[in-house]
């Protein structure tokens, strides 16, 4: 008697899935792949293989929803072409402005909010089956949780809280590749093979910066705890990373509703422990809230990358209080030299916002002076625009935006000059450079990684040479030779 016949399973429902922003964006898209993979489809990287393209989206400043907005439209083209079959907008700005920019993007055939994290899965079913997404409405998602820190654990874990785990997290063994279960906690599937992952620590924002919209769309701030970040680490490892960068919004705040403002200290402590992890950055530190316990673990363990991502945004007095923000330049460069009396190869780098409501001539030169006294390792500047529902809206004294573009350029110039200057300080340094990449082979190969001192994507890179047969996620001791820019040359 014959063998019955068996048709092939259909093939899985294919995604592809872009993100945008910051690194927190990056752990989300993680938690969305692995929900998605869960759910039954299965992850491309070329979006006109895709049945649907997905796009984690940045709702920070303008430059960023645009870059957004157009990320959708030309998904939508692929689409109009004959594939993909549905363009779907998540993260930061589908969640900020809901209704309305399903109202003015109808190229989008849904936009997700938070809320649809959990069952992402069934929601993009739906979508693909030809099913209508009712968009959601706004609202300030810092009225979700109490306003007192120390009662929000709680309430979290009925919330949806990107990253943070809830009642509806998996409690039971997920396929292989996803992060394990080891109680409540949030999805994951690595997205590439790099030897460095972004772990977000918390979610969230209590403070109120006159600037910035973020506490509005992520909400009040929600620490994990220690023991659901040391797991996560492990099983990071296991995926083949040797450095992690904890992120946040504000990661200095860490511990604090959990009874615990120092939790960030032992929690450094406690990763150490992790075997196979080489290294700890710390991401998103608020001068105003730095303490000299924090300065001495992070500069003082030897698995801690004595780097400091510190937000001063400013240096003039007048303008830091325009933006509901503490400091000066004395008490700035105060923690600056306490970082370097620690540790004279610590790697500092900030933010800083040209042109803000306000700002006049002799602000400008109070931050151009800070900054050539600073002697900082990378600099961001940005151009101040306006967001909506910010209290910086309303404040008199707005620039128009020539000038600011003008600020912007001119303290840009100087933010380049100066960091070029501090790349060429360290000519002559013993560095550990963690491999990212070998381009070609043999004696034409090209071995770059990235110092203690350099965070990932911003803050330069190491070249140890054409001939260096390096191996990627290997750590490689080397002597800096040289720079351009903020990258530097080395050999081992």
């Amino acid at each position: 008697m014959p063998a019955p016949l068996i048709s092939p399973a259909p093939p899985l429902t294919a995604v592809h899935l872009v993100t945008l922003g910051c690194a927190r964006n990056e752990v989300d898209s993680e938690e969305l792949a692995a929900r998605l993979e869960d759910g039954g489809f299965r992850l491309v990287d070329d979006p006109e293989d895709a049945d649907a393209v997905m796009v984690n989206t940045c709702g920070f400043v303008e430059a960023a929803k645009k870059d957004s907005v157009d990320t959708l439209l030309q998904a939508a083209d692929l689409k109009a072409a004959g594939r993909p079959q549905a363009v779907v907008a998540v993260g930061c700005l589908a969640e900020r402005y809901g209704s309305e920019l399903a109202e003015s993007l109808p190229e989008a055939d849904a936009v997700l909010g938070f809320d649809d994290y959990a069952d992402v899965a069934g929601r993009l079913s739906h979508i693909l089956a030809g099913g209508r997404h009712e968009t959601h409405v706004p609202r300030d998602r810092r009225t979700l949780l109490p306003l007192a820190p120390a009662q929000r654990r709680a309430a979290a874990r009925t919330t949806a809280i990107p990253g943070v785990p809830t009642q509806t997290s998996p409690v039971t063994p997920l396929p292989d590749g996803l992060a394990p279960a080891s109680g409540p906690r949030a999805y994951r599937r690595r997205l590439n093979g790099s030897p460095y992952a972004p772990l977000k620590i918390a979610s969230g924002c209590d403070r109120r910066c006159a600037f910035c919209a973020i506490p509005a769309f992520r909400g009040a701030y929600v620490s994990r705890t220690p023991a659901e970040v040391v797991s996560e680490a492990r099983w990071l490892v296991e995926q083949g990373v040797r450095e992690v960068m904890l992120v946040s919004e504000n990661t200095s705040s860490y511990g604090k509703d959990l009874g615990d403002i120092r939790l960030l200290e032992s929690l450094l402590v406690d990763l150490g422990a992790v075997d196979g992890l080489e290294r700890v950055r710390v991401s998103y530190l608020q001068p105003a809230e730095m303490r000299p316990g924090l300065v001495e673990v992070m500069t003082s363990l030897p698995h801690v990358a004595p780097y400091f991502d510190l937000s001063f945004q400013h240096a003039a007095p007048g303008v830091l209080r325009r933006m509901r923000r503490f400091g000066d330049p004395e008490s700035f460069l105060g923690l600056i030299e306490s970082i370097r009396a620690a540790n004279p190869l610590a790697g500092i780098r900030s933010n800083v916002i040209a042109g803000f409501p306000g700002e006049t001539e002799a602000d400008v030169e109070v931050l151009s002076e800070f900054l050539v006294a600073a002697r900082l390792d990378a600099v961001g500047v940005f151009g101040y625009s306006d967001e909506d529902g910010t209290e910086a809206v309303g404040l008199g004294g707005h620039l128009d935006e020539d000038e600011i573009e003008a600020r912007r350029a001119a303290m840009a110039d100087l933010a380049d000059e100066l960091v070029t200057q501090r790349a060429e300080d360290r000519v002559g340094e013993h560095v550990r450079v963690l491999v990212e990449e070998v381009a070609g082979q043999g004696d034409a190969s090209e071995t770059v990684g990235r110092a203690a001192h350099q965070g990932p994507e911003v803050d330069g890179s190491v070249s140890l040479g054409v001939g260096h047969a390096g191996v990627v996620g290997t750590f490689v001791d080397a002597v800096v030779t040289g720079s351009d820019g903020a990258d530097l040359r080395a050999v081992a």
